[in-house]
């Protein structure tokens, strides 16, 4: 009993080590994004421009988050493409609707059929883009006024 005594003593060791070492992690992230977008916001005049580089910024902390987090929960996968092919065949089948509102949203990115500033119509709704994420954009409407307004 004193050798699963101590195997269970270790792993908990490194489970919390891990959630010490991820939150760490996340916590350098924020603080660097914070700084690179005031960095952004004394140096960018252009709002335009502002917006762009601030989501470019959130979305490249995002993605090291991911990357560097998974790298510290994931070191005993022997075989990397296996688990990536399964993961990618459940999320496939679980998560069909995030993925093709993600799959819209990286259309939009690259083809730029409407920018944040353009009016658009979508069915009988019509305003401004305010904002563009990457499972929603945000649009403020315009005209259908009911009686309350």
């Amino acid at each position: 009993m004193g050798e699963v005594d101590k195997l269970v003593a270790l792993l908990q060791g490194n489970i919390s080590l891990n959630i010490l070492l991820s939150v760490l992690i996340i916590l350098i992230l924020w603080l660097l994004s914070k700084i690179v977008h005031g960095i952004i916001e004394k140096r960018v005049t252009n709002i335009k421009s502002n917006y762009k580089w601030k989501k470019t910024t959130s979305y490249i902390a995002v993605f090291l988050g991911f990357i560097l987090v998974g790298r510290i929960w994931f070191e005993g996968i022997q075989s990397l493409a296996t688990f990536l092919g399964l993961l990618s065949a459940g999320l496939a089948i679980a998560l069909k609707d995030v993925i093709s509102n993600f799959a819209g949203w990286l259309f939009i990115m690259w083809r730029k059929p409407f920018v944040v500033g353009n009016r658009i119509q979508i069915g009988n709704h019509s305003g401004d883009v305010i904002d563009i994420r990457p499972f929603q954009f945000t649009i403020l409407e315009i005209g259908n006024w009911v009686k309350a307004d």
